[in-house]
């Protein structure tokens, strides 16, 4: 997940991930400063491809991501990824949320729409109105949950593909097949059907 020079340190983020999740808070104190800057790039990553205008912004996200975290009480976090596969998995949540709650404000008006971009990587083009994803993601997971985790945790969590294939425990090559066959499907449901 790391994008800068210097990568995460993996063990100590793992070694306060278990004992946070066995209930010492200090550890969780020791952890934010390590994972905020993560969540952060993954939150404005996502963001970035919104439409110009979102009411959500990257801090906000970040801090319910937390707020979340805090709630969960006692986990047993395997490692660095199952955390980052968790958060990614709230912020899908916390992002169709705030598009449910902006939809309905603007009183049943429907909400733009964005259309799924075809290039090579779903996270690089501009996606269908959110909700839908979220509806379509849900239509994935009930036949294939492998796939539908997938696009969560590269598209919402930014997760690279072997930060993708640990946090599933499959192969690089197996997320790469997942990823593009998922991208071809969610291309299919979220483009309208051409009217004759």
């Amino acid at each position: 997940m790391p994008r800068g020079t210097s990568p995460l340190p993996e063990r100590a983020i793992t070694q306060l991930l278990r004992a946070w999740g066995t209930g010492d808070k200090e550890a969780l104190d020791k952890l934010v400063p390590l994972v905020y800057p993560e969540l952060r790039r993954a939150a404005r990553q996502y963001l970035a491809r919104e439409a110009p205008g979102r009411s959500v912004q990257t801090t906000e996200v970040v801090n319910e991501v937390y707020l979340r975290l805090v709630d969960l009480g006692q986990v047993g976090w395997k490692d660095r990824a199952h955390f980052f596969a968790v958060c990614a998995r709230m912020m899908r949540r916390i992002l169709t949320d705030f598009a449910r709650a902006h939809r309905a404000r603007k009183r049943g008006a429907e909400a733009p729409r964005i259309s799924l971009d075809q290039a090579p990587q779903v996270s690089r083009g501009k996606i269908a109105d959110l909700l839908a994803l979220d509806d379509a993601l849900k239509a994935l997971a009930s036949f294939d949950p492998r796939k539908s985790q997938v696009v969560e945790l590269r598209f919402f969590g930014g997760l690279s593909v072997e930060e993708t294939a640990a946090a599933l425990d499959v192969s690089p090559l197996t997320v790469m097949r997942d990823w593009k066959t998922a991208k071809v499907w969610l291309l299919r449901e979220l483009t309208p059907a051409v009217k004759k």
